[in-house]
């Protein structure tokens, strides 16, 4: 693996400049072109909540939203807002170049396949995220302020895309050299 600084320099666009191909951001809007690289933490007071199938996992007013350009938001809720018994800790890490090594869990009463993810030991720059969990909206129902979460294509992704958000996407098919 590249050590991050070599990463960094490989994207073309770090939030400073907007491409042309990127859609612009209407009344009320963000662009994630205009988001920051490496990412920036944003405590976000709006309604979260993370259902399956009717029953709550997760429900906070006090998150964290993790932009970076190119990628929607993620959200991330502190542990004491999540129904951890719920979940069930599974194998398998992964490694952010910004944030750490990740952790991975899953419902319960579903344990085949990840639906959030955590940093028990992120880097000092989002120390502020340690234990806060994020969730696969494509995989588990997610709501930002009542609206239903779209997830960011590509099966790793974990990006919440809402109507307040313009993109293009990472993830989206053509966009594997960004």
């Amino acid at each position: 693996m590249l050590p991050a600084p070599v990463l960094s320099v490989m994207w073309n666009f770090r939030g400073e400049r907007r491409p042309p191909f990127a859609i612009e951001p209407g009344t009320g809007q963000e662009s994630v072109w205009d988001y920051p690289r490496p990412p920036a933490i944003r405590a976000d007071s709006r309604l979260v909540e993370v259902t399956d199938g009717g029953v709550v996992i997760a429900r906070s007013t006090r998150t964290y939203r993790v932009c970076e350009t190119a990628s929607p938001p993620t959200f991330y809720l502190p542990p004491q807002d999540v129904e951890l018994d719920q979940l069930v800790s599974v194998s398998g890490r992964s490694y952010c170049e910004w944030k750490g090594s990740a952790v991975y869990w899953a419902l319960a009463s579903k344990p085949e396949q990840p639906v959030a993810w955590s940093y028990p030991k992120p880097r000092a720059r989002f120390r502020k995220l340690r234990d806060y969990l994020s969730f696969y909206p494509g995989r588990i129902e997610c709501y930002v302020a009542g609206e239903r979460v779209k997830p960011q294509a590509g099966g790793f992704y974990g990006g919440w895309i809402t109507s307040e958000i313009t993109g293009p996407f990472k993830g989206d098919p053509g966009t594997g050299n960004w």
